[in-house]
């Protein structure tokens, strides 16, 4: 798969982790500016403003990580130490120049994630729950990590939450392993927003690990 311009449609018509790789190393240098900036990107804001609302506190692991927008808003509301995750090393590269996080970890969710159990008090992540991307199937990889009581905030694609199956996992985890879960639609992006996902929403899914 080549991507001469990678965009919002190219990214949600990934099919494997190999294709991620390649549309975010492409990607990574122009994200912030190139995307984030054009399309008043929003949903890394509400999602660190609903972990910090709901009590979410450091140790944090940022999954999808990206460039590292959520994390930047986690760490102006004092949030942190945080470590950054995700399956781009190019991404994680520019996530790294800001400053923000403690660590950066390389990995593919769908294969685990080379932490040990119980790390971290608080998971957050904006943007990685949508089409061609993860599903509700890593989310017992991240619960393994949590320790109990920790906070989490999770963006999903309203769309992707229907089609994958979302509502069946959650129901599943809450007879045991998740507890207080709400979840609140959000847009994903602001007033200024022009593209063909200008009206797109998101749900966040506020739990705690049991």
């Amino acid at each position: 798969m080549t991507q001469n311009t990678p965009n919002l449609h190219s990214a949600y018509a990934l099919n494997s982790p190999e294709d991620s790789k390649r549309l975010y190393a492409e990607w990574a240098g122009d994200y912030d500016d190139g995307f984030a900036s054009r399309e008043d990107y929003q949903l890394h804001i509400h999602t660190a403003r609903a972990f910090v609302s709901a009590g979410g506190q450091g140790p944090v692991l940022d999954v999808g990580a990206g460039t590292g927008l959520c994390g930047s808003v986690l760490a102006s509301l004092g949030v942190g130490p945080i470590d950054a995750t995700d399956i781009s090393a190019e991404m994680l590269g520019q996530a790294m120049r800001k400053d923000i996080y403690r660590d950066a970890i390389e990995a593919d969710l769908n294969l685990g994630i080379p932490v040990p159990p119980e790390s971290y008090s608080g998971v957050v992540s904006s943007g990685t729950f949508t089409h061609g991307h993860l599903g509700p199937e890593v989310l017992p990889v991240l619960l393994r990590v949590a320790r109990p009581g920790a906070q989490f905030a999770l963006s999903i694609n309203a769309k992707h939450y229907t089609e994958r199956g979302f509502a069946e996992t959650f129901h599943a985890l809450e007879q045991g392993n998740i507890l207080h879960l709400t979840l609140s639609e959000v847009p994903i992006f602001g007033d200024l927003a022009s593209g063909p996902n200008k009206d797109d929403t998101a749900l966040i899914a506020l739990f705690e690990r049991n």
